[in-house]
């Protein structure tokens, strides 16, 4: 392996996992409309929101029966209302297999305290056992899972007839991947990821079995206001249509409504899923050519086509102390962040020592191209730093 330096740099070297990249040929400019010292309340206020709701509908081609609503913090936010305000009712089964599955289950059994929990984990690259959810319960999963690089491959393990709802965290898949939207009662994600939006803003989208939990079932615990969905016993529709609970911000705002017409103008979801894929492509296909690399999910079924984690495994690093691994992976993101060819692209700081590379659709196939050359070279220039065996 060469330690000559690549001649061919990305020209966009944002590689996080979140915020994400912004779409290519973003400016500054595509912010100009926003409706900057207004009320959100205001006519013009409310359509924008009504807007942001309208083409998300469109282009995650979610059913006219579904409500979108745009509420505070984040995707956590989003599943925070959704746990708060709709379990309880039913047992619980939470699938955890990377660092947000295992937040959700801390939150349910540490902080919501319920009686009637079952927890299905699985080690960071692989799946639990999907066969084992019961369909009597409610169930809370990530569909992809952003600091693992695994995702489920589809949705065929829930049944359709269910008693339970499926509550899904979906901001890496949103965008990128085909949800199936008939097993999906509760979907939340926020706008920093797939779309390379603005933080603090999340997306909650409810099934109408989702909406009769939140009209037939008062949880036994207080909540706060900006978890609450319903008025009366019934769910507050303004919610849905544009009248968040919060103030939101309208630059964020038109970001994202920026982001969602270069959606549209790229095929709506087809052309999203065929960019991210292209560019996951590009990594495996690398992968398979570099002995010093692998995924962390061995599975290919199971891979996540937008935050793909890899692990390092030439023999020369494997046998360091665990700490010295640790050291050698992030030395090769510091060098590559110092070159400014790649940014963020560290493992998470709770997954296992590694590399983790967005490749959603807002980044350019080119510039992954460009990357698996300096990934190379980063390399070749740690390893040689490495003490020499006597």
């Amino acid at each position: 392996m060469s330690n000559a330096m690549p001649t061919v740099r990305p020209l966009i070297p944002h590689f996080s996992s979140g915020p994400c990249a912004k779409r290519p040929g973003w400016s500054l400019s595509a912010l100009t409309d926003a409706l900057l010292g207004r009320s959100h309340r205001s006519k013009i206020g409310r359509a924008k929101l009504k807007r942001a709701i309208d083409l998300t509908r469109e282009v995650l081609q979610v059913p006219a029966s579904y409500r979108i609503g745009i509420v505070p913090a984040s995707d956590t936010g989003a599943v925070e209302m959704a746990l708060w305000s709709m379990l309880g009712a039913r047992p619980v089964t939470v699938l955890a297999w990377e660092s947000f599955g295992e937040g959700w289950a801390s939150d349910i059994t540490k902080e919501l305290k319920l009686p009637d929990v079952t927890v299905l984990k699985a080690a960071y690259g692989e799946l639990p056992d999907l066969a084992k959810v019961n369909p009597a319960c409610d169930v809370i999963f990530t569909w992809n899972g952003t600091t693992s690089g695994v995702r489920v491959p589809n949705a065929d393990w829930i049944a359709a007839d269910r008693a339970g709802l499926s509550i899904c965290d979906a901001t890496s898949a949103c965008f990128a991947q085909q949800l199936d939207w008939p097993k999906l009662d509760v979907v939340t994600f926020s706008w920093q990821k797939a779309l390379g939006g603005e933080a603090a803003h999340g997306m909650l989208i409810l099934s109408p079995r989702a909406v009769e939990r939140l009209e037939s079932y008062a949880p036994p615990r207080p909540l706060p206001k900006i978890f609450r969905l319903t008025k009366g016993g019934k769910l507050n529709e303004g919610v849905f249509e544009g009248e968040t609970i919060n103030t939101p911000s309208m630059l964020c705002l038109e970001d994202y409504l920026d982001a969602l017409a270069w959606a549209k103008s790229i095929g709506g979801l087809k052309g999203l899923i065929a960019r991210a894929d292209a560019n996951a492509k590009v990594i495996a296909d690398w992968v398979a050519a570099t002995p010093w690399i692998e995924f962390l999910a061995r599975d290919p079924a199971l891979r996540s086509n937008t935050s793909v984690c890899l692990k390092v495994v030439d023999a020369s690093v494997a046998k360091l102390a665990p700490d010295a691994q640790a050291s050698f992976v992030k030395g090769i993101a510091a060098a590559l962040e110092k070159e400014a060819v790649a940014y963020d692209i560290a493992a998470y700081r709770d997954a296992p020592p590694g590399l983790r590379i967005w490749s959603g659709s807002t980044v350019e196939r080119a510039d992954v191209e460009a990357l698996t050359l300096w990934l190379d070279w980063a390399f070749a220039k740690s390893k040689d730093a490495l003490p020499k065996a006597a």
